[in-house]
């Protein structure tokens, strides 16, 4: 790919992507990075636990980067704090997830590499999300999404 194909530019993706409470921001994309790297911001406010289940990916590691607030992920059913200026890397294959246990809200930078994840999952989810209004999600749905972006949720034996 030559520099000429690739979309220069300071935070390329303007668009907020809102997952009900949680907030995202790419600031670099597959398309901005040839391939190499995806980057985004995630708001996510005080006491909020992730809806999706605890999942891994095999095809790209996930370094994530505490900004403000800590987020306590659990990474293969180990509770590990991100704060401000700490920084974790999830390897492929690892099963994690992510809550905000705390009365503040926190902020992340998460750098996918290579950039195999991008926006375009998020909006999906997102659609589903708003589509369920004030019920929950449709669960199918959102697990079927993960699947084609290449994470594979990890269920509990009863909702397996």
């Amino acid at each position: 790919m030559s520099l000429q194909s690739i979309d220069l530019g300071v935070n390329p993706a303007k668009e907020t992507i809102r997952l009900g409470p949680l907030q995202l921001r790419f600031l670099v994309t597959g398309e901005n990075s040839a391939g190499t790297v995806a980057i985004f911001e995630a708001a996510v406010p005080a006491g909020q636990r992730l809806m999706a289940p605890a999942h891994s990916h095999d095809h790209f590691e996930e370094t994530i980067y505490g900004i403000e607030g800590v987020l306590t992920w659990t990474v293969d059913d180990k509770p590990i704090d991100v704060g401000p200026g700490q920084a974790l890397c999830i390897p492929r294959g690892a099963v994690h997830r992510f809550d905000n246990k705390g009365v503040e809200d926190a902020k992340v930078l998460c750098v996918i590499t290579p950039a195999a994840l991008g926006p375009q999952f998020f909006r999906e989810s997102a659609e589903v999300i708003r589509d369920a209004s004030d019920r929950p999600p449709d669960r199918a749905k959102m697990l079927e999404i993960m699947r084609r972006h290449g994470l594979t949720p990890v269920l509990p034996p009863d909702q397996a």
